[in-house]
């Protein structure tokens, strides 16, 4: 299974969303994030990948290890993933548009979540409220709809 990242950036009631303009699941909010290179560790690919989508450059002390999800597609087994989610608590910077995102701040209460993964309304509130630990296992369709979810921790 691959390893991969999301990092989760958040500032007062806020968190940075960034909007994908490339590649996979273009138009839909996400976070920064992705597979993690042969030669890096998870948390390496973490700094990495926020680096390179939103120009924050930050010392990897500043990740700190969360929670982590489990994605399996019904059809395409060579896209399953174990994601391992990091955050950054009270960023104070801006985040910089890139050629694959557009970064966004959006107040907690005002996350469009329809403009989403469909698994994001399940796991999100959860982290925004600091759950100490948070595990899913979603199986999805062709078109990224949950055909199954598992509540783990």
């Amino acid at each position: 299974m691959k390893q991969t990242t999301l990092v989760l950036v958040f500032r007062d009631n806020q968190v940075l969303l960034c909007m994908k303009k490339r590649w996979f699941w273009v138009g839909k909010y996400n976070w920064a994030g992705w597979k993690v290179e042969w030669e890096e560790s998870i948390i390496e690919s973490a700094k990495r990948e926020l680096q390179e989508e939103t120009w924050i450059d930050i010392g990897i002390e500043r990740l700190e290890r969360r929670w982590i999800f489990h994605f399996s597609f019904a059809n395409k087994p060579e896209w399953n993933q174990d994601v391992t989610l990091f955050t950054i608590s009270n960023y104070t910077w801006e985040a910089e548009e890139t050629e694959e995102m557009k970064p966004e701040w959006f107040d907690f209460d005002k996350i469009p979540f329809d403009k989403m993964w469909p698994d994001d309304s399940y796991w999100l509130p959860r982290i925004i409220a600091w759950a100490k630990k948070v595990e899913y296992s979603f199986i999805f369709d062709n078109d990224g709809q949950i055909i199954e979810y598992k509540k783990i921790i």
